[in-house]
C-alpha cells in the first residue's frame, strides 16, 4: 500500500525534534471525534501543525527547541492491504532523502490497544544534530498507524518510557 505517513514523519521529525524534557509527566484524557482512537497525553504539551497533511495528532514538550516530539498518526487503508515492513522502508527511504542517516538499533512485533504491528528504535545523524526515535506501524482493521516518539539522545530513555505509558492509554 503506497501512503505519505513514511514521508511525512521524515520530514517532521526532523523540522520539530531538533528543537523540554519529557521527565516525569501526568497524562490527560485526549479525545478528537476526528480520531479513531482515545489516548492520554502528557499534561501542558503543546499540539504541533505540520501543514503535511497527516491525520492524527502531533505533540511537543516545548515551543523553542529542543523539544520531544510525539506523533500519532492514521491513515484509511480504504480495503487496500497494508504491508509495515514496506511502510518502514518509505520511512527509512523518506529520512534519506532528506540527507538523513538512520542506524536501525532494535526490532520487534508490539501490539498496542488491540492492534498488531512492529516496532522499531533508530539513530539519526541529520546536518543539524543527532536525534533516537521509536516508531510503531499498527495494520489495523481499517487503518493504517504510525505512532513515533523522537528526542535528543541524551533524553531519549526518558522520553521512550513516558511514549511507553502513552501507548498503554491508546483504545482504538
Amino acid at each position: 500500500m503506497k501512503v505519505s505517513l513514511p514521508a511525512t514523519l521524515a520530514a517532521a521529525l526532523l523540522s520539530s525534534a531538533l528543537a523540554g524534557t519529557a521527565g516525569a509527566q501526568t497524562l490527560v484524557p485526549f479525545k478528537d471525534p476526528k480520531l479513531p482512537f482515545t489516548v492520554s497525553l502528557p499534561k501542558g504539551w503543546l499540539g504541533a501543525n505540520f501543514a503535511d497533511g497527516s491525520s492524527g495528532v502531533s505533540v511537543v514538550s516545548a515551543k523553542a527547541p529542543p523539544a520531544t516530539l510525539i506523533r500519532l498518526l492514521f491513515m484509511p487503508k480504504n480495503g487496500k492491504a497494508a504491508d509495515v515492513n514496506q511502510e518502514f522502508q518509505g520511512f527509512e527511504a523518506g529520512v534519506k532523502q532528506t540527507g538523513g542517516t538512520l542506524q536501525q538499533l532494535s526490532s520487534k512485533a508490539a501490539r498496542y490497544g488491540g492492534v498488531s504491528g512492529v516496532e522499531r528504535e533508530y539513530s539519526l545523524t541529520h546536518p543539524k544534530g543527532k536525534l533516537r526515535l521509536r516508531i510503531w506501524f499498527g495494520n489495523g482493521a481499517k487503518n493504517l498507524y504510525s505512532f513515533q516518539v523522537t528526542d535528543t539522545p541524551e533524553r531519549y530513555a526518558a522520553s521512550s518510557a513516558l511514549f511507553s505509558k502513552v501507548l498503554a492509554s491508546v483504545r482504538f
